[in-house]
């Protein structure tokens, strides 16, 4: 197919652009169609990545590839963009007037994940992820009458700045080490040399520190909370979601492709970062009396269990990177979905918000709680399925005690994910109804098919997540 398999990443391009221009050429009739267009383009470019299942290409000498790889982590950005488009329903309402630059942005940082997952060069990589960041520096920040988004947008941009410029600085000290920054490349140079050079594991660490931010591992995670809490909740959903699951794409490329284990142990700084991750963001998160800084912490202690895997460093750890990767998108989206409606209704994301949720709409008390449960990892729900990969690849290659802490900690989790679920069903309610606009109900019902299916018949996307990674041996 050639050049035919770059067609999402410039459709995708040609389509945030258009519907920033309707938004500037129509400005009363473009706010109308703009969210329309948005979820239709993004519907035809995933269909596109289905009909382009099983072709493969490289191109301009290995600096970008298209595999089973990108394919996967392609139909997950874009599946959690539709969620996410579909879910923000009446909350666009807080910014109506600019509503087609926020779809644009939204677009372009899904640009930015793509590029991430597909690249094979570091530079290409870094742009991927610059273009990613800006576009959530400017939506953290789209509330223009709330203080707490304000400082979430600044906090974000300056933090967000200096760990771009220590992954740059490690990527720099790679590139010194090897004469290149294309992974191909950086492998064959770097198996060639005898002794490891100081420089080569200082650039290592720089790189693993600047994805430890994007991530949020602890230490790295103080951002996390602030911007969380005061960024809009849909773009707090699609930053929980899609901006870890593009790190965490991209490291593990990076890491197997050009760094690999066998040479360069770098699995056990993973398995102590995982650990103190788990432990941080379940413990912190039972202080919480907010639910978007509990989702926060709780996305912080997720984090910490996808690195498992990829601390594991074998099929079954680097499987479960990608297995829980996508069943996150339905099962924390889906949370997040329900504390956007509960939010537009009440104002608050306070637990007091959510008392007697059950009593008020049913259907969002029973979607939160089957969400955060899959969170929990409790069965038959996907999570269960999913920490079982991780930890299964975590006792195969020796770290028991790392399978331990994230057991033990997953049950302290369930505090207080129930938490939330007592209030929902027994705390007292308001007379206030929460309406769920159509669109919105679609994104639930699909989060709570997709928590739920994954959970039950795992199968099908463990297939898809080993096919996946076989392209990276």
């Amino acid at each position: 197919m050639g050049y035919l398999l770059l067609a999402p990443e410039m459709l995708l391009t040609v389509l945030g652009i258009v519907v920033l221009a309707l938004g500037l050429i129509l400005p009363q009739r473009g706010k109308k169609v703009t969210g329309a267009v948005a979820m239709i383009g993004t519907l035809g470019i995933l269909v596109v990545v289905f009909w382009q299942f099983g072709y493969e290409a490289e191109f301009f000498q290995g600096v970008y590839g298209i595999d089973a790889y990108s394919h996967f982590f392609r139909v997950l950005f874009l599946s959690a963009a539709l969620i996410i488009f579909a879910m923000a329903g009446n909350y666009l309402h807080l910014f109506s007037e600019r509503q087609s630059e926020w779809y644009s942005l939204m677009l372009f940082a899904t640009l930015g994940m793509i590029i991430m997952a597909s690249s094979g060069d570091l530079i290409t990589l870094y742009v991927g992820m610059e273009l990613m960041t800006i576009s959530f520096y400017i939506l953290s920040a789209y509330l223009l009458d709330d203080g707490r988004s304000a400082e979430a947008g600044l906090k974000y941009l300056i933090l967000g700045a200096l760990s771009s410029a220590v992954m740059l600085f490690g990527i720099s000290l790679i590139y010194a080490s090897s004469g290149s920054t294309v992974f191909a490349v950086v492998y064959q140079t770097l198996q060639a040399q005898v002794v490891t050079q100081p420089v080569l594991i200082a650039g290592i660490i720089l790189l693993i520190a600047g994805f430890a931010f994007k991530i949020a591992l602890v230490p790295f995670h103080m951002w996390a909370p602030d911007i969380y809490q005061g960024a809009p909740t849909p773009v707090t959903a699609y930053l929980a979601v899609g901006s870890k699951a593009a790190a965490f794409a991209a490291l593990l490329r990076i890491l197997v492709t050009a760094l690999p284990a066998a040479h360069y142990n770098w699995t056990m700084l993973l398995a102590i970062l995982a650990a103190v991750t788990i432990i941080t963001g379940n413990l912190i998160a039972l202080a919480q009396r907010n639910v978007k800084r509990l989702l926060a912490y709780s996305s912080i202690a997720q984090a910490g269990y996808i690195l498992v895997g990829l601390a594991a460093s074998n099929v079954y750890g680097f499987k479960g990177v990608l297995f829980y990767a996508m069943l996150y998108v339905f099962s924390n989206i889906g949370a997040f979905a329900v504390a956007t409606l509960v939010e537009t209704q009440s104002g608050s994301s306070d637990f007091d918000a959510f008392s007697g949720l059950a009593k008020r709409a049913p259907m969002l008390a029973a979607i939160m709680t089957i969400c955060m449960l899959s969170l929990a990892g409790i069965p038959p729900m996907a999570g269960f399925a999913g920490k079982f990969y991780l930890f299964s690849g975590a006792i195969q290659s020796g770290y028991l005690w790392l399978a331990f802490i994230g057991l033990i900690m997953s049950m302290v989790s369930v505090y207080y994910y129930l938490n939330v679920s007592r209030l929902m069903y027994i705390g007292k309610s308001s007379e206030q109804s929460v309406p769920v606009p159509a669109m919105a109900r679609v994104a639930l019902l699909v989060c709570l098919v997709g928590t739920l299916i994954i959970g039950i018949y795992p199968q099908p996307l463990s297939q898809f997540a080993e096919i996946a990674i076989q392209v990276l041996y």
